[in-house]
């Protein structure tokens, strides 16, 4: 019963992941995707340090949120093909910008979510 719980939370936050993604990719194209894939940055790390300090999520929560929605919503095939695409048009400053941005951000957003999360656990475990 508890695996099932753990592959119902995957799908259902997955499906949840995959539209919030397919809205914000449809409304911003290319900078869609940069969003969705420095807000997933940031969300996992955030949710990872925030598990692994306060210890206080369900696992099937965690593999939901983890595994489904920020797996669904964040886009590494969606990123490749936005960089072919400016690649394609001759547009090489565009698609080094936006893959440098994607990285470099992408590491910073990680590392500000770590801070976050460690903080939000330790003032959750402070109460």
């Amino acid at each position: 019963m508890n695996k099932l719980r753990v592959y119902l939370s995957v799908a259902a936050f997955g499906f949840l992941g995959g539209i919030c993604r397919y809205f914000l990719s449809g409304i911003y194209q290319a900078i869609g995707t940069v969003i969705c894939n420095l807000l997933g940055c940031f969300l996992l790390s955030c949710l990872t340090y925030f598990v692994i300090e306060s210890k206080k999520l369900p696992e099937w929560l965690n593999t939901g949120l983890g595994t489904g929605f920020i797996g669904a919503f964040t886009t590494f095939s969606s990123f490749e093909l936005d960089s072919l695409k400016f690649i394609n048009a001759n547009q090489s400053i565009v698609a080094t910008t936006y893959f440098l941005i994607s990285i470099i951000f992408g590491f910073l957003f990680a590392l500000l979510g770590m801070k976050v999360g460690i903080l939000l656990a330790k003032r959750g475990i402070n109460k």
